[in-house]
């Protein structure tokens, strides 16, 4: 998305002509303002004060708020997907209104684009502080983090495992818990960017071994929940199977007519999150001198690691589509053996 914002401006200034954009222009420049509100917006927030805060609750406490985060992550996810959509609608209309109507519509996606900005920093600070909730349990030395990952995860098992669910709506189960996972993984990274910052001596072996302990706990409890859920309700291994199949085809953008639901991960929150906690890591690699020697080294930091997170990106890209069209050849052979 910032690239092609940078090639869009770059394409004005060559051109110097301005032109109405498109749809995708306006859906680009709709999320970088919420991007960039909700990071400035974070970066108000004295994350000690919550920290303090938090970690003067008892564990029973921690295991509540925890849980109560937890609910308000799903109900803003569920929320941002309408609103960026709506958001991506307005843009459209924007984009291919006529002339007498460009004024209601610019007044309909600046609102709509307000509402987002408002959605989205409501939920950065829902997974902020959920990440530091997480973050006092594991720099806790009462086995806390224990107690919250065991309460958190058997709460999670005895909201599901007794319901009766479609299969559709355990597809969509599957697909929280694929996102699940990256709001974790969000939330460890604050974690170890807290202990970069703060944390006196060997730090390290620590943090790695309680990261484990959050991951391999979630692996267990996913496991074990989904396997009472399809047991209850009569629903077949090769479910999975299908939902796999049917995720790798959304990542090679094939469109079958069956599909029921797309996996829809919406990274503007967790990365509002995960900026805000990695500037003060950045800050102390800038070294002594001046004002403008100090902005040379921001400048060379964050062009860096844009090329860094891009190649990444590309890397992961081509892993994830070998992948996908691996088990779908995989998944054609089987059923041609099967016929």
């Amino acid at each position: 998305m910032p690239a092609r914002i940078v090639m869009t401006v770059w394409r004005i200034l060559k051109t110097r002509q301005f032109l109405r954009p498109n749809a995708a222009d306006l859906s680009d420049y709709g999320c970088f303002v919420v991007l960039a509100l909700g990071v400035a917006s974070l970066q108000m927030i004295d994350i000690s004060l919550i920290y303090h805060v938090i970690r003067g609750q008892g564990t029973i406490k921690l295991y509540v708020v925890y849980n109560v985060l937890e609910i308000f992550d799903k109900l803003c996810q569920s929320f941002g997907e309408d609103v960026l959509q709506v958001l991506f609608n307005s843009a459209e209309g924007l984009s291919t209104c006529s002339t007498d109507r460009v004024t209601f519509e610019l007044l309909r996606f600046l609102l709509d684009g307000a509402i987002a900005v408002l959605a989205f920093v409501v939920h950065s600070f829902v997974l902020l502080a959920q990440a530091i909730t997480l973050s006092t349990c594991i720099i806790a030395h009462n086995n806390a983090l224990l107690a919250l990952l065991v309460s958190n995860n058997f709460a999670e098992i005895k909201s599901n495992v007794f319901k009766k669910v479609s299969k559709e709506n355990l597809h969509n189960l599957v697909y929280y818990d694929i996102i699940e996972r990256f709001h974790i993984t969000a939330f460890l990274l604050f974690v170890l960017a807290q202990n970069i910052l703060e944390a006196e001596g060997p730090w390290f072996d620590s943090f790695l071994i309680n990261a484990s302990y959050v991951f391999m706990c979630e692996v267990l409890i996913d496991a074990i929940k989904h396997s009472f859920l399809a047991k209850f309700n009569e629903i077949k291994p090769v479910a999975y199977s299908e939902f796999l199949e049917d995720l790798s085809k959304q990542i090679l953008n094939e469109q079958p007519d069956d599909r029921q639901k797309d996996l829809t991960f919406i990274p503007l929150a967790p990365a509002c999150v995960v900026i805000r906690v990695l500037t003060p890591v950045y800050a102390t690699l800038l070294p002594a001198g001046p004002f403008i020697w100090r902005i040379f080294w921001i400048l060379l930091w964050s062009v860096l690691t844009y090329f860094m997170l891009a190649i990444f990106k590309i890397l992961v890209g081509l892993i994830l589509r070998c992948l996908a069209t691996w088990y779908i050849n995989l998944r054609l052979t089987r059923k041609q053996h099967a016929d």
